[in-house]
């Protein structure tokens, strides 16, 4: 009865994150042959199997949308509101197949994905113009993300590494790929180029209203309501002060130290055993 239960959560669980098909493409990222790009010894590997990367995930959206022309690209051209779970499930497919598929199959979700990029362009509501493409906004969409996924799985991952900045010089292999131009390749330069993006940041309506919805208004299933909410705060607990005020996200330290914290580790724990 209780391994019935632990299947019926997993499978739950994978048909939001991965989506209906998520079999198929398990198969093709994981057993189509040829060389890939990254060894199986390789940090972003070790990184991207953690279940802390529920939380990083989150965490990186909510510090995505600082910056007002990405956050107006996501608003004007996102079906966040109405299929929030479609677009994780792009999201979770495009980093399966960088980090575990074929050299082949990376390069063409990456090829993908640029053209995707190629098409969103406006005008913010700053009067900016903004195009997805842009390799400067691409930069802090990839170190928002990088910083997100390392500093999540250094305070929840099961076995944390003892090689971050290998994991920040995989990433960056992605980003190459992609088009940015000199992306961090260790801790050190991720925090200098974190805080070179700082005076360009905001905490727009945008984006207020986005962090709204991530955090207490996504739809979900009642018995995901409550674990949700525990990945949500610890989402918030993760980010620097710096980046909670312009999105007016809450600061309790004492119950972030003990009862977010605790109850984080708690989740991801149960994380591990519903999938196995």
């Amino acid at each position: 009865m209780l391994e019935a239960l632990r299947r019926q959560l997993s499978d739950g669980l994978f048909e939001k994150v991965a989506g209906p098909e998520r079999e198929k493409h398990a198969r093709r990222i994981h057993d189509a042959p040829g060389p890939r790009l990254f060894a199986e010894d390789r940090p972003i590997r070790h990184v991207h199997a953690d279940h802390a990367m529920f939380i990083g995930g989150l965490r990186a959206l909510l510090l995505q949308s600082l910056h007002p022309l990405a956050m107006a690209a996501v608003a004007q051209h996102s079906d966040y509101r109405t299929d929030p779970w479609g677009r994780l499930q792009r999201t979770s497919l495009f980093v399966g197949v960088t980090t575990y598929g074929t050299v082949e199959d990376a390069h063409k979700a990456i090829e993908r994905l640029g053209r995707v990029h190629a098409h969103i362009h406006g005008t913010a509501p700053d009067g900016r113009e903004y195009r997805a493409d842009d390799p400067h906004l691409l930069g802090w969409v990839h170190v928002a993300e990088v910083d997100s996924f390392l500093r999540c799985h250094q305070k929840y991952g099961e076995q944390p590494l003892d090689d971050y900045d290998g994991y920040v010089a995989d990433m960056a292999v992605i980003a190459d790929a992609m088009g940015i131009p000199d992306p961090p390749r260790t801790t050190a330069e991720l925090e200098a180029r974190l805080n070179a993006y700082r005076p360009e940041l905001k905490g727009t309506r945008e984006a207020r209203e986005a962090a709204r919805f991530l955090l207490l208004k996504a739809p979900l299933p009642v018995l995901a309501i409550g674990p949700y909410a525990i990945l949500s705060a610890n989402a918030v607990a993760s980010l620097p002060m710096w980046a909670r005020m312009p999105l007016r996200l809450p600061y309790l330290p004492i119950a972030e130290a003990t009862g977010v914290r605790f109850a984080g580790h708690a989740l991801m724990r149960g994380l591990r055993w519903v999938t196995g």
